[in-house]
């Protein structure tokens, strides 16, 4: 990756101001243990109407990351994986200029952070060295931070065995400052504790997008420290939206040598007062270059492509597939947890030793001894409601019935507000109508919240969008057991066969389809990785079902029924 962006060299610094984590220094795990704790918090801070709406978010990764923590209520977990974002960059996408929600944001975030913080390392290798050497060069050197003062202190006083305290001349904690970056204020109050000029002499070098937007605001020149190694499409695409464009940054350094590089270069530009040879004989070796963090492991269903048939009819399920309704499902699946006891329902939960796997064990011996969900269970959002009775009752069809009248008890209290699972999904459903397909919906919710769900969509409804609705209460047996597919296909007089898809985001869900003999297509909208897919479908004499393909989202969905359509008419 080239060193400067715009192609010419910025003038020698008189000032480098740096960011602090991702830039000198390794907090990623406590940074993301206090954020997902922060978002668990975003109903009590009363912050989720402050999100913004999917449509105002400036690229398609932002719409993404907004969509999945509304839902989740945590980090998507590409995000988690890469740890290549920071908090500010989060905050900024997810409350955009809402200064009032961002500060109430970065608040809890910094209570959260009491409860993590503490282990700090050097970005990278001889972090101390590069330090030193800029401040021979005569360079003075600072941070300006969003990280709390409180924090900012002991992180200092502890890196690199204490050796960093007096490497800085000046040093600013996000609480310290009017606004938090990306507004300019920090680095504006910086420059001037410093005595220096707000120009293209002061450097701002930092990890994220906010901090480029912080520095041309601020006028002066930024360079993005690429410590998470984004390629070249990344800063294109990043810096190629409508908001973004006036601020790309003036450099980009892979590392604190190509750092190092600059410097040097706009020094032996610098006619006035170059730099004397025997200050760069002392600049310090260089170092092997950095490695990009391991990829994370996604979904691949490309290769099943070619071995489905393309369908006439589409049936989906219903909650955390076309519809999130996971709010009122988790809360009316707690208070029916605790009423296990009075239901005559707690000796009925399967041995811990019958379980598919040892996350199943450990989440029926935390309903067994609490009545209730494990905290993270809750905090994730990723499981369903049939999928958390099979887990609990397995093949007690009994148990499980009653579970599901429980559960209906206090979903009364909760039900009423379904979403859109994405912004699109109605456009995909109309789209299915035009191809010629039948579609229809197969869901274990009764027919009476089911049928208010239906009809309060997105204000008018969706009812015009599907020829057959199987609820839960329909049949004497719901999912996993094929009833209701015999039931949808017997409505729509239909004989049953692969050419028959049912879209679904549950065990559940796959289990009856494979029962049924019909494609069973998974909808990974809680974007599991694949080592995760390969403990819930194991695909073992006792656990055989697996899906024939997996979808992320609904544009992946509606590629693969076009590729289909291609293939079959080819």
């Amino acid at each position: 990756m080239a060193l400067s962006t715009a192609g010419a060299t910025p003038p020698f610094p008189t000032v480098i101001l740096f960011d602090w984590h991702g830039t000198l220094v390794d907090t990623h795990d406590a940074m993301y243990q206090a954020i997902e704790e922060m978002l668990a918090q975003l109903d009590e801070l009363d912050l989720m109407r402050h999100i913004l709406p999917e449509g105002q978010a400036k690229t398609e990764e932002d719409e993404k990351l907004i969509r999945y923590i509304r839902i989740f209520r945590h980090l998507h977990p590409k995000v988690l994986a890469e740890q290549r974002i920071s908090r500010t960059d989060i905050f900024d996408v997810l409350f955009g200029d809402n200064d009032l929600a961002n500060a109430i944001a970065h608040r809890a975030y910094d209570r959260c952070y009491h409860n993590h913080y503490g282990s700090v390392a050097p970005f990278q290798d001889g972090m101390h060295d590069y330090l030193c050497y800029l401040k021979k060069l005569g360079i003075k050197i600072g941070v300006v931070t969003n990280r709390s003062g409180e924090f900012l202190a002991p992180e200092l006083a502890k890196v690199d065995n204490g050796r960093w305290q007096n490497l800085f001349d000046f040093t600013l904690g996000g609480d310290e400052a009017p606004r938090y970056k990306p507004a300019p204020h920090g680095l504006l109050h910086a420059i001037e504790r410093l005595g220096e000029t707000a120009d293209t002499r002061v450097w701002y070098v930092g990890d994220s997008l906010t901090d480029m937007i912080t520095a041309s605001k601020a006028n002066i020149t930024s360079v993005f420290y690429n410590g998470a190694l984004w390629d070249d499409n990344w800063f294109e695409y990043v810096f190629s939206a409508a908001d973004h464009a006036d601020h790309s940054p003036t450099a980009i350094a892979n590392s604190f040598d190509q750092l190092i590089d600059l410097v040097e270069t706009a020094g032996s530009a610098c006619s006035e007062q170059p730099i004397a040879t025997n200050l760069l004989n002392q600049r310090p070796a260089r170092l092997p270059p950095l490695t990009p963090p391991p990829p994370r492991e996604e979904p691949d269903w490309h290769p099943a492509v070619a071995n489905l048939t393309y369908p006439r009819i589409v049936l989906f399920d219903w909650h955390a597939t076309l519809v999130d309704t996971l709010d009122a499902m988790y809360h009316a699946v707690d208070d029916m947890l605790k009423d296990l006891r009075e239901m005559g329902l707690l000796d009925h939960l399967v041995p811990s030793a019958s379980c598919k796997s040892p996350d199943d064990s450990r989440l029926v011996e935390y309903v067994r001894e609490n009545l209730s969900l494990h905290p993270k269970i809750k905090l994730d959002r990723k499981i369903s409601r049939t999928d958390i009775f099979e887990i609990l009752f397995a093949d007690n069809q009994e148990a499980k019935q009653i579970a599901h009248q429980g559960f209906n008890r206090h979903y009364r209290n909760y039900y009423g507000t379904a979403l859109p699972f994405e912004p699109k999904v109605k456009q995909v459903l109309q789209g299915l109508r035009q191809l010629g397909l039948t579609v229809g919906v197969i869901t274990n919710r009764d027919r009476e919240f089911f049928s208010h769900e239906l009809a309060t969509i997105e204000g008018t409804g969706w009812n015009e969008l599907f020829d057959t609705e199987i609820c839960g209460d329909d049949t004497e047996r719901r999912k996993p057991h094929a009833d209701q597919i015999y039931k949808a296909a017997d409505n729509l007089g239909s004989g049953i066969g692969r050419d028959i898809w049912y879209v679904g985001d549950s065990t559940t869900d796959v289990i009856a389809a494979k029962s049924a003999g019909i494609t069973s297509v998974f909808f990974n909208g809680a974007l599991w990785d694949q080592p995760w897919l390969n403990t819930i479908f194991p695909g073992s004499e006792r656990y055989p079902h697996k899906p024939d393909v997996v979808v992320n989202d609904f544009s992946e969905f509606w590629a693969l029924v076009l590729a289909c359509r291609n293939i079959q008419r080819k």
